[in-house]
């Protein structure tokens, strides 16, 4: 989407930040509706093979499942009937030697640039620190309120996440004007971590917890527009493809890493305010490193 908007249509810098804000406000807005769909479907019929003794089944919490895959249908559709191929700096016609010895060109040029440019290493240390403590969130939030009384409505609580998401997406576009991407993230990063680690001291308590989670979410709706201009600002385009799937090797280690470890969850949310700490003390690092190359003024301006 950057390469889109600077490079193909050459759009103003100045609303890359809007269209982030933008773009994770609608998301948001979309999962809002998916929670209570999903809830409504999930309770609309119960769980029950398609045939006597059959292994498949239908209804139940089965519902939201088959709904998502009719959604990714159309996602499909949409792409191929509207999306235009975007190459980059490479030609359409490369053969596959010219793609090997290009990726491996890039890869070492992304490594290079992060011993030149200590804040490309720092913000894959944040996106790891950050995003793993979400995935470990996304994985770990429903036992958290568990409920022998009342069986938790979990769509309904999906969609709350999401509005609170939604809320953070929304501050972050509205105060971009006189809060720097960098201000947001170390507050987002702070709050975060205050939250999980509120979490993780009272566990049991669900109301509490359920706060708690709020506010992280509300942290998440803040972090993606702002990270994405920070990523757009420090990493250069002609490596922005490898350099991302370089910062989702840390990402997906620290995720496996605690779904293989068999922490309880106080253990696991009391790790993750720990990564959150983490990503503050790197995106001060940030805030403090100097580019040892020039930038767009126009970027800079925005962050």
């Amino acid at each position: 989407m950057i390469s889109e908007h600077q490079t193909r249509h050459k759009f103003s810098s100045g609303l890359l930040s809007y269209m982030f804000g933008l773009m994770f406000t609608l998301m948001y807005l979309v999962a809002i509706l998916s929670g209570v769909v999903g809830e409504f479907v999930a309770g609309a019929a119960q769980l029950q093979p398609v045939s006597p003794n059959s292994m498949i089944h239908v209804g139940g919490a089965l519902g939201p499942f088959d709904l998502a895959i009719f959604c990714l249908i159309v996602g499909a559709v949409l792409i191929m009937f509207l999306w235009e191929e975007n190459y980059g700096c490479k030609a359409p016609g490369h053969d596959s030697r010219q793609a090997e010895g290009s990726m491996m060109l890039n890869v070492a040029e992304s490594v290079r640039l992060c011993f030149n440019d200590r804040r490309l290493w720092l913000v894959g240390l944040i996106v790891a620190s950050f995003e793993g403590s979400m995935y470990a969130f996304v994985f770990n939030w429903t036992p958290a309120l568990e409920s022998s009384e009342v069986p938790p409505p979990y769509g309904l609580i999906f969609a709350l996440f999401m509005m609170a998401c939604m809320s953070g997406a929304a501050i972050s576009t509205m105060s971009d004007g006189f809060i720097k991407p960098l201000t947001r993230l170390a507050l987002s990063f702070g709050a975060g971590a205050i939250a999980l680690g509120t979490a993780a001291s009272c566990s049991g308590n669900l109301k509490l917890s359920f706060a708690s989670f709020l506010v992280f979410e509300f942290c998440v709706g803040v972090y993606f527009p702002s990270v994405g201009i920070i990523k757009s600002e420090v990493v250069p385009e002609n490596v922005r493809g490898t350099m991302y799937n370089i910062y989702r090797v840390p990402l997906n280690a620290v995720v496996v890493g605690l779904l293989l470890t068999n922490m309880s969850i106080v253990r696991i949310y009391e790790f993750c305010a720990f990564l959150l700490g983490v990503a503050l003390v790197s995106i001060c690092g940030i805030m403090f490193a100097t580019s040892p190359r020039p930038l767009d003024p126009k970027v800079v301006k925005n962050v």
